[in-house]
């Protein structure tokens, strides 16, 4: 009797406890994570908001990637060549290469998707500028080649941050870059489910069991890619301490972009760390509209600038000690082309009373400065308050309009006058590895039309910058790197901000994080 009881006793608990397992199971297999702002743009090309660069960092993989000290590895690339004369590259695909609907990535996939990347972003357009042809001898091979030598074609290829040269099918990158892609098939680690998202709430990822990640170590954007989790939720929660209480309930594994007054609960919470997934920072920065009054006279730019300053932007938006820093350049302090060579105009401290002559000097008129700013993305939404203070107090007329990021970055992209649904200025934020260089600065693509949001037309800048791209030394490209800065600010394509540190809030028993510049989600364990 004693032994039957035992047995009656050990099934009945391997019963009760068979749910309990389960469900541990499929929460160890499940990363929930709260991105650090809504998301509603889904084409990486399409935009460069960070958080559509991340989706797309799931979904799409790479022909290069870059690590963690800057330099440049294959991914989906095999091998690599160049010609003599520097006019001719050839890359081979890596074998296994195979999209979420089950076709092979081909050769005819990655000039498409160049070609579509290249038609909007910075770094793209110079390169493109410096093509004379694409060829694709076969499924596996293509060929670039030049009209003059191209000596930074790696970094294009493996830019890191917005936009990158994400790589998809060719009939979806056939969409104009004009337009955004409306499916979303990569051949990365993780594959979209498109029905259960839910715009404003959530995006679901599943693993891609046919994805074969490189034999490297995982190292920025780099080796390999291994995913060791099944599903990958992006939770979409908008209120900061609602977003707290469910990391320290264990609701969710990681938020991305704590608010700065929450680090210091942070740090004495149990069961949660502090991972620095950008360790090189970012910087902010104040983007005008090139395009309508009264931002397209370059002397009224130019006395905003005066205007604006750091200290008060990094104090208000920051203020915690240690994770902010003043630097005058537009590339960030620390890396190899940061100069103090800034003009005579910007010195990084607000100056209202030289502003206010300046303005005169300008004749502005009054027109008011149509100013978005962000409501729901709590890294950068004080920013607009304190710029909106610094230009009133230099004479201008500040129209500051609230809306959420998605709503911004939406109409940031249009092109019609304030009074029309359009704008005057907005502020955001950039990652290290987004702008190194001036060719990888979205500010500095000065192409017009062509260009990015904000869309100023200076063709001194664009010649510079190819200048910078066929440059044989690092020493010339440091001096053309400066004559660039001093360009960008004589004509005030846009305006630094300072930089600072945002480390994301993780809880625990999450590991495997790849510091990479971006938040990506492979080599990541629960237990």
């Amino acid at each position: 009797m004693k032994r039957r009881s035992l047995i009656a006793i050990a099934s009945l608990a391997a019963t009760l406890l068979a749910p309990l397992s389960a469900q541990a199971q499929a929460q160890a297999s499940t990363l929930r994570v709260v991105p650090h702002a809504n998301v509603t743009i889904l084409d990486p090309i399409w935009t460069t908001a960070f958080v559509t660069r991340n989706h797309g960092y799931m979904v799409y993989d790479t022909l290069f990637g870059t690590d963690a000290a800057g330099k440049v590895k294959p991914q989906m690339v095999d091998k690599w060549s160049m010609s003599k004369d520097s006019l001719s590259w050839t890359f081979t695909l890596r074998d296994g290469l195979e999209f979420h609907d089950g076709k092979p990535v081909t050769s005819e996939d990655v000039v498409a998707s160049l070609k579509r990347w290249a038609s909007r972003d910075s770094f793209g357009g110079v390169l493109a500028r410096s093509v004379d042809s694409y060829a694709t001898p076969d499924a596996k091979t293509f060929t670039i080649k030049l009209k003059a030598p191209f000596g930074v074609m790696l970094e294009a290829l493996g830019k890191p941050s917005s936009n990158v040269p994400f790589i998809m099918p060719a009939r979806i990158a056939a969409t104009p870059g004009s337009e955004q892609i409306k499916e979303h098939i990569g051949s990365g680690p993780f594959k979209f489910v498109t029905a259960e998202y839910k715009p404003g709430e959530r995006l679901v990822y599943v693993k891609n069991e046919k994805y074969k990640p490189r034999a490297e170590a995982p190292d920025g954007t780099a080796g390999g890619k291994p995913v060791f989790i099944d599903r990958v939720e992006w939770v979409v929660i908008r209120d900061p301490q609602t977003q707290f209480n469910a990391l320290l309930a264990g609701e969710v594994d990681i938020i991305e972009q704590p608010t700065f007054e929450q680090y210091a609960s942070l740090k004495a919470a149990k069961d949660v760390k502090l991972v620095d997934a950008q360790p090189d920072g970012l910087q902010y920065i104040l983007r005008f509209n090139h395009l309508h009054p009264p931002f397209d006279n370059v002397k009224i730019r130019q006395a905003a600038m005066v205007a604006l300053g750091q200290e008060a932007f990094l104090k208000t938006q920051v203020g915690a000690p240690g994770m902010y820093r003043f630097c005058k350049s537009m590339f960030p302090c620390g890396t190899p082309f940061a100069s103090d060579a800034t003009g005579p105009l910007f010195t990084g401290t607000a100056n209202p009373k030289k502003a206010q002559e300046m303005l005169k000097e300008a004749g502005y008129n009054g027109t008011p400065v149509l100013l978005m700013r962000p409501t729901d993305l709590a890294s950068i939404s004080k920013l607009p308050l304190v710029a909106k203070q610094q230009l009133e107090a230099a004479g201008f007329k500040v129209d500051m309009q609230q809306m959420d990021w998605a709503t911004l970055v939406a109409r940031r992209a249009k092109k019609d006058a304030p009074s029309a649904g359009g704008w005057n200025a907005f502020l955001t934020a950039w990652t290290a590895g987004d702008i190194l260089n001036p060719l990888t600065m979205a500010m500095m693509n000065a192409a017009g039309d062509k260009g990015w949001f904000g869309w100023q037309d200076d063709p001194q800048i664009e010649e510079l910058k190819v200048k910078f791209a066929q440059a044989g030394t690092d020493a010339d490209k440091k001096k053309l790197a400066e004559q660039l800065q001093l360009r960008a600010f004589e004509t005030a394509t846009h305006v630094p901000l300072g930089q600072y540190n945002n480390p994301a809030a993780v809880r625990s028993n999450v590991s495997g994080i790849v510091p990479g510049g971006a938040q990506v989600y492979w080599n990541i364990k629960k237990n």
